[in-house]
C-alpha cells in the first residue's frame, strides 16, 4: 500500500484494497461507499473479470468489509446490468452477489435501491441500437447492505422537495384536499399537512451521470491525461454518506477510481478513505482538491514522482 496524498478529512491510497482492510482496526468504519469494476463481457481499461470467478473475487472484499464495519456500520454496493454473451439474456451476477453476501459472508440485506440514470447512452448496441429488441438498459442496483439489523440510518437526512401539490395542501390542505377512505381501508388525513421539511425519499434514485465540464475533467484536458472512464455521480454518494453516517464518522471507498466518494465525503465533514489500484487515476483524482490548473499540474507531477503530498499544508507553503 502506498499512500499518495491527504487532505484535513482523507487519505488516498494506491494500491490492493484487500491489504489497506488489512491495515485498518475492527469495527472501525462506518461506512463502504463504492462502485467496483461491473462483469462485463467487455475488457476495460480499469480492469474487469466475469461470471463466476467476478463473484468469488467480489466476495473476499465482502468479508474484510464486514469485519471492520462498526456493529451500525453499512456497506453500500453500486452494481451495473449486464447481459450474457451472444444472446438478449441478463446476467445474474448481481443478484447473486446479493444472494452470496448475505447467504454466505452473513450481512443483511437493509434495502434495495435502483440508481436510474436518465443520461445513459442506449446499450447494449445490439440489442437496443441494431436490432431494437431490448430497451436500453439505464438503471444500476444498489445494494444496501448491513452488519446488524439495525444500522445507522436517518431518513430525515435526505429528504426530498415537496410536490408543487404538497405545497398546496401545506398552505391550505381544507382548500385542495378532501380526505376519504383509501381502498385499503386506512384514513390518511390525520396529520397529513403536516409540514415535515421534506418528503420522504423513495428507493428509486433519480440522479443523471451527465457529467461534462466538471472541474476534475477540466484539470485532465489542461494536464493532458485522461479522466477515469467510469465515474458515479457525486449526488450518489451523497444520499448515502447524508443519510446513513453522521459528522466525522469514516467512509471508506475500496474501489476509489476518480475518488467521487472521498470528496463529496470531505464536504459534508466526514473522514474518508479512498483506495485503487490505477496510480495514474489516484493522482488525476486529486483534481477534486486542487483550486487552480496550476496546482492541479504541481499535484499530478510530485505525485507521479513518487512523492507524497498533503494537500492542506501545500497551500500553507
Amino acid at each position: 500500500m502506498e499512500l499518495m496524498y491527504r487532505t484535513n478529512f482523507g487519505e488516498a491510497y494506491c494500491g490492493d484494497s484487500l491489504d489497506l482492510l488489512d491495515s485498518l482496526e475492527d469495527n472501525s468504519i462506518n461506512l463502504v461507499m463504492t462502485s467496483p469494476p461491473f462483469d462485463l463481457l467487455r475488457q476495460k481499461s480499469y480492469g474487469n473479470l466475469n461470471g463466476e470467478e467476478y463473484i468469488e473475487w467480489l466476495t473476499q472484499f465482502a468479508y474484510k468489509v464486514k469485519n471492520k464495519l462498526t456493529d451500525d456500520g453499512s456497506f453500500v454496493l453500486d452494481l451495473g446490468g449486464a447481459y450474457q454473451r451472444g444472446v438478449p439474456v441478463r446476467n445474474l451476477y448481481n443478484y447473486k452477489v446479493l444472494i452470496k453476501f448475505v447467504e454466505e459472508v452473513g450481512f443483511h440485506l437493509a434495502e434495495e435501491f435502483f440508481w436510474y440514470n436518465s443520461s445513459k447512452l442506449p446499450s447494449p448496441i445490439e440489442w437496443v441500437n441494431k436490432r431494437k429488441i431490448r430497451a436500453k438498459d439505464s438503471v444500476n442496483t444498489v445494494w444496501w447492505f448491513s452488519k446488524s439489523e439495525f444500522p445507522k440510518a436517518d431518513v430525515r437526512n435526505v429528504l426530498v422537495e415537496y410536490s408543487d401539490r404538497m405545497k398546496k395542501l401545506l398552505k391550505d390542505g381544507e382548500k385542495y384536499y378532501d380526505p376519504k377512505e383509501r381502498p385499503s381501508g386506512h384514513n390518511i388525513s390525520a396529520g397529513f399537512n403536516k409540514d415535515n421539511g421534506g418528503a420522504i425519499p423513495s428507493n428509486l434514485l433519480q440522479i443523471p451521470n451527465s457529467e461534462s465540464n466538471s472541474q476534475y475533467l477540466k484539470y485532465c484536458k489542461s494536464v493532458g491525461v485522461k479522466g477515469h472512464p467510469a465515474r458515479f455521480p457525486a449526488k450518489l454518494p451523497e444520499f448515502f454518506i447524508k443519510f446513513l453516517t453522521d459528522p466525522d464518522d469514516v467512509v471508506l471507498d475500496i474501489f476509489g477510481g476518480s475518488n467521487t466518494t472521498g470528496q463529496t465525503a470531505e464536504q459534508l465533514g466526514r473522514r474518508w478513505l479512498s483506495c485503487d489500484l490505477d496510480k495514474e487515476f489516484v493522482a488525476i483524482s486529486s483534481f477534486r482538491f486542487a483550486t487552480s490548473e496550476d496546482e492541479a499540474r504541481n499535484f499530478y507531477t510530485r505525485l507521479m514522482n513518487d512523492e507524497v503530498v498533503n494537500i492542506n499544508e501545500y497551500r500553507l507553503l
